[in-house]
């Protein structure tokens, strides 16, 4: 059973077969994004200790997950443009257009 119910809502790739193909610049940029939020989780938790206002960390909290749900849907849109522009090196590596979809859905 997964974290969150059915086993099914896990989705398993072979981990040689879904390596992800990005480009040095949008690795960078997901990169810099991931620094700054985890600079913010840092920041959360100096808040917590401070005892600031629950409305404060709240709304910090609630932009550290729009900035995960943005790196997330960077990543897949990335990925589905590697494979609509390389179809069968993609398959090839076992990451078809059905793959990322399932991912994306993870998403939402």
């Amino acid at each position: 059973m997964g974290i969150f119910g059915e086993d099914s809502d896990l989705l398993e790739l072979d981990s040689a077969a879904s390596s992800i193909n990005l480009g040095e610049d949008k690795r960078q940029d997901l990169k810099r994004r991931l620094a700054r939020v985890e600079g913010q989780i840092r920041g959360i938790s100096k808040m917590i200790d401070d005892s600031r206002q629950c409305k404060d960390i709240v709304t910090q909290i609630s932009a550290v997950s729009k900035a995960l749900e943005q790196i997330g849907f960077r990543l897949v849109a990335s990925q589905i443009s590697y494979c609509l522009e390389n179809p069968e090196e993609a398959r090839r590596g076992g990451c078809t257009l059905t793959d990322v979809e399932k991912l994306f859905l993870k998403l939402r």
